[in-house]
């Protein structure tokens, strides 16, 4: 296998300290839709999935549509209205992007937000143009269909060996397994070590900025690691 070329990376999560504001909204979105409050850790549990998807998820055993689209509209409606001020990104996100990008990494991103939400997230940390390539939920298949990583893989004529996702779901994980793809984990999003571990990331990272120590330890993605190590 070549030299990892290509970064792509989850958003909420992992990027963006995001996971407590989607968690609040949407159980605030199903109160104001008359469901059942699903628990904090169930909705950190779908957080990667695409909105309809993750809804779904939260509630297998409703029939009713329309009720499963009132928490949609509810969450769509809430998270619209977020205050003016962006969503933190994680410490040391910006800089290392900044470098990688000025060591020739190709940059991109895979996101389970809707094209309006991540675009607006872009815009406000002055990042729109920012990555080579980035693919949301409500523009292709939800994760972990292999899908949204194949297309930036085409749109980028990178090779799936010399591409690595990063994220921090469970969801994040199988996508780049179904696209033949490495990932690496990070333990501060949505999901603990122990789920993450049970996907067999190539390596496991419990700060952002240890991506960057061990992408130059590693230097090739097929190279195996051992989980805890910088």
């Amino acid at each position: 296998m070549g030299e990892v070329d290509t970064l792509i990376f989850d958003w909420d999560g992992t990027l963006s300290d995001s996971v407590g504001h989607i968690v609040s909204t949407m159980r605030c979105a199903a109160e104001q839709a008359g469901m059942p409050i699903p628990d904090a850790l169930a909705v950190r549990g779908i957080i990667g999935l695409g909105l309809p998807e993750a809804v779904a998820a939260l509630y297998p055993q409703e029939q009713d549509q329309q009720r499963l689209d009132a928490v949609l509209a509810g969450y769509r409606t809430q998270y619209r209205n977020q205050p003016a001020q962006p969503l933190q990104l994680f410490p040391g996100v910006l800089e290392s992007l900044e470098s990688w990008r000025a060591q020739g990494y190709r940059l991109a991103v895979a996101t389970g937000k809707g094209r309006t939400g991540l675009d607006r997230m872009l815009r406000q940390h002055d990042l729109l143009g920012f990555f080579e390539s980035t693919r949301c939920a409500d523009e292709t298949a939800s994760k972990p269909h292999p899908r949204m990583l194949q297309e930036i893989l085409r749109e980028l004529n990178a090779a799936p060996s010399r591409a690595l996702m990063v994220g921090d779901s469970s969801f994040d994980l199988d996508m780049a397994a179904n696209a033949d793809m490495r990932a690496v984990a990070v333990t501060y999003g949505a999901q603990s070590r122990d789920q993450l571990l049970r996907c067999r990331p190539v390596h496991c990272i419990d700060e952002f900025s240890e991506l960057g120590v061990w992408l130059s330890k590693a230097g090739r993605v097929g190279q195996k690691s051992v989980m805890g190590e910088a």
